[in-house]
């Protein structure tokens, strides 16, 4: 009998509908992963046994086979940087808005990045254009009014068209390094503040976001002026959820806080209780007491101390090399992680940021 992925612990109820399972990975020759696609194919077999209404199972399968198609369309350009773009899809092509969206994502482009934005008019189309097409993805979402890929994209395998918007959304900030947003409407603010929020809950890795207003204007700089006189005000919201966020009406501006976030900053990953920030630099022994006295409202318990890589990180080979940071995090502080890394990013002279 073909032996179930020893990390298994979700299955069937039935040994023997568990070994074909298993048997059916060893036909299509699966080796890596095998606990996480022999759980799906459970999942699967449960639904059979639950007499799932039609509509869920309908969702189930589209949502599957969305998934699977936009991370097949993703892998080959896991190494490249993003950045997603959200804004308006009514945005004129002579707005100074598409101009500045057209404009940042060739910035961004001619360092290399590539620009996720949905696949659509407006703001969307001005992402693409500005990236050109070998640098862009388009997430198109299928409605009945707006949303027809525009040129830049149509065509494309990078184009990814989906049905539901949470799925779409996870496809926008799933791959991306950082963040864009533009003037817009319900959608732009639906996006912008789901992102706010996996910020600050700590259920995004932490990223740069740049909420850009056009010249002059004050789209963004309003919405900050309400959130902070009283959604902060009122307690509903920390004074530092604030820094979650950067508003500027310069191309340039916004374009120096994406690159800069990745000055030292590498990534971060939690080990049982404890998180782990993987930087570029190592800080000096002075400059790591500043870091203690500066932070200590991070942690929980202890200090932040720099380490080897810890015997977790070890047995999976990850990223090795890097100098690090650990501390036992209080998690409701994402806000002030931020702050964290925006200091650790500022301890390395300004220049291109690390591969």
């Amino acid at each position: 009998m073909t032996s179930i992925p020893a990390r298994v612990r979700y299955r069937t109820g039935s040994e023997e509908l568990d070994a074909r399972l298993a048997e059916l990975l060893d036909e299509v020759g699966a080796t890596q992963d095998r606990d996480q696609l022999f759980e799906i194919l459970v999942s699967a077999i449960r639904l059979a046994h639950d007499d799932a209404d039609r509509l869920d199972l309908k969702i189930t399968n589209a949502v599957l086979k969305e998934m699977r198609e936009a991370f097949a369309a993703f892998a080959p350009y896991e190494e490249r940087k993003k950045v997603t773009i959200f804004g308006s899809a009514r945005t004129r092509v002579d707005h100074p808005a598409y101009v500045q969206a057209r404009d940042l994502a060739a910035r961004l482009a001619a360092e290399g990045w590539m620009v996720v934005t949905g696949a659509g008019p407006g703001i969307m189309s001005a992402g693409l254009e500005g990236a050109g097409r070998p640098n862009s993805f388009g997430v198109n979402i299928r409605l009945p009014f707006e949303q027809a890929p525009n040129p830049y994209i149509d065509g494309d395998p990078k184009l990814i068209s989906m049905k539901y918007f949470f799925t779409r959304k996870l496809m926008l900030v799933k791959e991306s390094h950082g963040f864009v947003s533009l003037p817009g409407g319900f959608g732009t603010l639906d996006e912008t503040f789901e992102l706010l929020t996996l910020f600050q809950t700590g259920k995004s890795p932490p990223a740069p976001l740049v909420l850009l207003d056009e010249p002059g204007g004050d789209f963004w700089l309003g919405l900050h002026r309400y959130l902070a006189g009283h959604v902060a005000t009122n307690g509903y919201i920390h004074e530092d959820d604030l820094v979650l966020y950067r508003i500027t009406d310069s191309i340039e501006v916004a374009a120096e806080e994406l690159l800069a976030f990745g000055r030292n900053f590498h990534s971060t990953r939690w080990v049982r209780d404890r998180l782990v920030v993987r930087l570029h630099v190592a800080p000096t022994a002075e400059q790591l007491a500043a870091i203690n006295r500066d932070f200590a409202d991070l942690c929980t318990s202890g200090t932040i101390e720099a380490t080897d890589p810890l015997p977790e990180e070890r047995s999976s080979g990850d990223v090795l090399d890097l100098p690090r940071l650990v501390l036992t995090m209080d998690t409701a502080r994402n806000a002030r992680l931020r702050a964290l890394i925006d200091h650790l990013n500022g301890l390395v002279p300004a220049g291109p940021s690390p591969s």
